[in-house]
Order: C-alpha cells, then structure tokens, then sequence
C-alpha cells in the first residue's frame, strides 16, 4: 500500500533523513519509534507532502506521492493526525469535523461519517457545539482523530497520538486506534510511548537519528533487548 524507498530530507545543510526504507501493507498497524529528533515527524510530513524530500521515492499504492500536492494525497486516501493536534480552536467540534471532510465529492455520505465518529468519540458528540479551544487535551486529540477520519482514509498517519495524555487516556486512545484499524483503515503511528505502539502494531521500525536500525513485528521487537534497555526501561 505505501512504500518508502531510499528517503532522504535535508533542511539546509542538514540531513534530517539519510536513506531510510520501509513499507506498509493494506490492513496493517505499522509504528515507527525512537526518541526526540530521531527524525519520525520529518518522515511523516514528507508522507504527506508537507516537507520535500532530497531523494527517494513515496509510493501510495501505484503513485509517486514525491510529485503530488498534499490537499491531492489527502483525496487519494491518506490523512494525517499532526502532533501537539493542531485542532482549528475558534470552531467547534462539529465545524472542525466538516473541514476534515473538504476534499470529499460525497456530500450525501458526510452526515452518516460524522454520526461514526460521535459512535467512536461520544465525549464529541456531547461538545458537539462547543469551541474546539476549550476541549481538554484528551478531547482535542479525539477531535484531530475524528478529523482526520472524517477525509475517509485508506490510510492515516498518526503522529504522536499519546503525547501530555494521562495514563487512562492513553489507553483509551490505543483502544480507538486498533479499533479504526479494525474497521478497514490501515495505520502508520508514530509513538515515543514504544511499549505501547508496539503492544497494537503488527510490524515496527526503529528510527534512530535519520536511520533505521531495526525492523521487526511489534511482539519481536518489544522481546528485543536493545529496545528494551533504550526503550522499554530495560
């Protein structure tokens, strides 16, 4: 479904992301760990086509996503969840939802979406009217979720989903994530909370300073030593 090949980002001089490989596969939950400035987010913009990659190649099914806009990656089925959520914070729950849902042509389909993600998020539903500013944090990281569902991806990146969550919360919002990934949408989860997405994610990288240095399934790096000791807490 999405390979990457040989991806390279520079920002000025420096190289953010030096030749890494790896693939998704439809249906799969796929993480990609490592610590802060490993380069994960960077990965995922040039997925997106938010940041232009030096080399390689991003392809999303049978198109070179290198050379595609990001508002036409989003209409072929990927969505992205951005880290810190990024929520629009002077609309509410529900105007922040319909934008999720700009690129769609299907504008009898959107009402029926919308009701499944007040199913999925029913704390949304309740704050339906409210300004998205005033969500606590949890609330606003269900809202880029339900916003990003709203697009009706094939595919959604997620990046950071657990970050300044509380400890409940984050398990709620690991349940929400193997649940959409239940429901047909195939997932790419970038995590610092390793233990974590390794516990949902069928296969993982490990990223580390612009490299990938180990792949496995999420069970056989989890049983690895060395993401335990760097990861894990031993």
């Amino acid at each position: 479904m999405l390979k990457v090949e040989n991806l390279k980002v520079q920002y000025g001089m420096i190289e953010a992301i030096k030749g890494i490989s790896f693939e998704v596969n439809n249906g799969e939950i796929v993480t990609l760990i490592g610590a802060n400035g490993a380069g994960k987010t960077t990965t995922m913009h040039a997925i997106s086509g938010l940041v232009k990659p030096s080399a390689g190649s991003i392809m999303l099914n049978d198109t070179e996503l290198t050379k595609v806009q990001p508002h036409k990656i989003v209409e072929m089925g990927l969505a992205q969840v951005p880290e810190g959520r990024r929520v629009f914070a002077q609309q509410t729950v529900e105007e922040n939802l319909t934008l999720g849902a700009y690129a769609r042509k299907d504008k009898d389909a959107i009402t029926a979406d919308m009701e499944d993600v007040f199913q999925l998020f029913p704390r949304l539903k309740e704050r339906r009217t409210q300004l998205a500013g005033t969500l606590s944090g949890g609330e606003q990281q269900m809202l880029a979720m339900g916003r990003a569902l709203m697009a009706k991806p094939s595919i959604i990146l997620m990046d950071e989903p657990s970050m300044g969550l509380s400890p409940l919360l984050v398990t709620e919002i690991f349940h929400i994530i193997e649940e959409i990934n239940a429901k047909g949408t195939t997932v790419l989860l970038v995590e610092q909370n390793a233990k974590r997405a390794l516990s949902i994610a069928d296969r993982a990288y490990v990223l580390e300073t612009g490299f990938i240095t180990l792949s496995g399934t999420g069970e056989e790096l989890a049983n690895d030593e060395r993401v335990r000791k760097a990861y894990l807490g031993g």
